[in-house]
């Protein structure tokens, strides 16, 4: 699994002219999932962005995690996070997962935040959306769960 985490002061994700999902300030989490990912990737991803400490503290150090500023997530289900530019003009999207298998995944991920004690709105599974976003900082970081499972 990847995800593209960006500390945000605000987001937001529209459907159709009507707002799905909205948060202040913590996280906007742009979520891919590739063919081999199972429970195990979500589990892990969730809790290391559950337990991120890239909030400043009083001392402008990154030391506060969601929970220390009550802040929330927006999770964005996006597949082109696993394209492919590399070669030609179009990326291929190969390596993402069939939504028959990213969804469930997906949505367990999100139930894993919510374990964490977290608020979690999300956007919607194949919708075209529009999110809106103030990153914070700006601050923006990709993990992925190649290479540490």
């Amino acid at each position: 699994m990847r995800a593209l985490i960006q500390r945000v002061s605000r987001a937001s994700v529209t459907v159709n002219g009507h707002v799905i999902g909205a948060i202040g300030r913590g996280f906007l989490v742009l979520l891919g999932v590739t063919h081999g990912d199972g429970r195990p990737e979500a589990e892990w991803l969730a809790r290391k962005i559950a337990t991120l400490r890239i909030f400043e503290d009083a001392a402008g150090k990154m030391n506060l995690g969601l929970a220390d500023v009550a802040g929330a997530v927006l999770v964005v289900s996006q597949f082109t996070l696993y394209g492919d530019a590399r070669k030609g003009r179009r990326p291929d999207f190969l390596q993402a997962a069939r939504p028959e298998h990213a969804e469930p995944l997906v949505d367990y991920f999100v139930a894993h935040l919510r374990d964490e004690g977290l608020r979690v709105e999300t956007g919607q599974f194949r919708a075209v959306m529009e999110v809106a976003l103030v990153n914070d900082g700006p601050v923006t970081l990709w993990l992925d769960t190649a290479g540490v499972m």
